[in-house]
């Protein structure tokens, strides 16, 4: 092969990396610029915690976060937002499949602006900012949903009712049973040593129970005027 071939491939490798360069850079800029998360304005601690986060500053007692939306009076504007809610997830999951990460980004900012605690969000993303190679805000959304998620299993075992995983909303449960690669067979109400969720679920190991504990989330329910 003569040199000039050699130079011309070289000098063509260079301009292939530099548009996937150019590329990477457009598709980072373009999720900065998606909608931003609107933060609530009643002016309470849920709202004061969610400016913190949203600020990065993820160094947060994240159990008082959680009870704080349940406190909250944005915790009442989303009960009223659940259908759109529910749209968003199922948007974000078509996203996710065909890696459209900037408007998958877009989308989870609007489920944060509705529930900042919404783990799954904080999850998708973290997936998302790794893949732009966005490290900042993939370290702030590992660390909000990891925190959010260690708030509540190390606050327990789930193996009873008695030292069961203490939740605010039901669709915490079903993200720690999808964490641990778990498929729900059975779900049943029980209060042997507290109020809890008794969740039998089959897993690689095996069949296996998990407790829930839900009197904050029957009492979220009671706030939202449902019996």
């Amino acid at each position: 092969m003569k040199a000039s071939d050699h130079k011309a491939r070289f000098a063509s490798g260079k301009v292939v990396l530099l548009l996937l360069t150019l590329l990477s850079a457009c598709l980072v800029v373009h999720a900065r610029g998606a909608t931003a998360v609107v933060v609530p304005g009643y002016n309470d601690k849920y709202s004061t915690f969610v400016k913190q986060l949203e600020g990065a500053d993820t160094n947060v007692n994240y159990k008082e976060f959680r009870n704080a939306f349940l406190q909250s009076e944005q915790f009442t504007t989303a009960a009223k937002q659940q259908t759109e809610l529910s749209a968003l997830r199922k948007q974000i999951h078509q996203l996710m499949k065909t890696s459209q990460y900037p408007d998958t980004i877009d989308v989870a900012n609007k489920m944060l602006s509705i529930d900042y605690t919404d783990m799954e969000a904080h999850k998708i993303l973290r997936q998302s900012y790794k893949s732009l190679a966005d490290t900042a805000n993939e370290k702030k959304h590992h660390d909000i949903e990891f925190g959010l998620l260690n708030s509540i299993v190390k606050n327990g075992d789930g193996k009873s009712c008695q030292t069961a995983w203490p939740v605010v909303q039901i669709t915490e449960e079903y993200f720690i049973l999808e964490m641990i690669g778990a498929k729900l067979l059975k779900q049943s109400l029980n209060n042997a040593g507290g109020l809890c969720d008794k969740m039998e679920v089959q897993t690689k190991e095996g069949n296996k129970t998990y407790y829930f504990e839900v009197s904050r989330v029957l009492q979220g329910y009671n706030k939202q005027g449902i019996k």
